[in-house]
């Protein structure tokens, strides 16, 4: 099981501005100079973040991004899904009877890799930025 950078970057990115937008909107560019995300990627990612709700732009000269709601209520798993992100432990649909490597039978294993995805999404469906955030905070003291 691996995440793309797609949905790290975009957690990254969203902790980034969770940590700054209580003052004011922030720029792409500047979470880009902080994270060293590509500019380009991150207006990609925050297009889709947008559209899903778990941000807002701001226009202006001081504009920019804040959350859409507290980091409380922003999982982890909603930003996964606002970027098209899936977390998979297998390749095979759960509903289908065939299995991943194409045979009329799932893998001996099947069931061990399905639970531990159902493991990782209920992990990530409990975590929140707000965590993050403060799991980011004890660790510079």
């Amino acid at each position: 099981m691996k995440l793309t950078s797609k949905g790290r970057y975009a957690v990254m990115a969203l902790i980034d501005l969770a940590r700054f937008d209580s003052i004011n909107p922030v720029s792409l560019r500047d979470i880009s100079l902080r994270q060293g995300i590509s500019l380009d990627y991150l207006e990609q990612i925050f297009l889709k973040l947008k559209k899903n709700q778990i941000v807002r732009s701001i226009r202006g000269t001081q504009g920019g991004y804040i959350l859409s709601k507290k980091p409380n209520e922003i999982k982890l798993t909603n930003i996964f899904h606002a970027v098209d992100e899936k977390v998979k432990t297998v390749q095979c649909k759960k509903e289908s009877k065939k299995g991943c490597n194409g045979k009329a039978t799932k893998c001996v294993t099947h069931n061990l890799w399905d639970e531990l995805e159902n493991h990782i999404n209920a992990f990530f469906e409990k975590k929140s930025l707000e965590d993050l955030l403060k799991d980011n905070m004890e660790r510079r003291i």
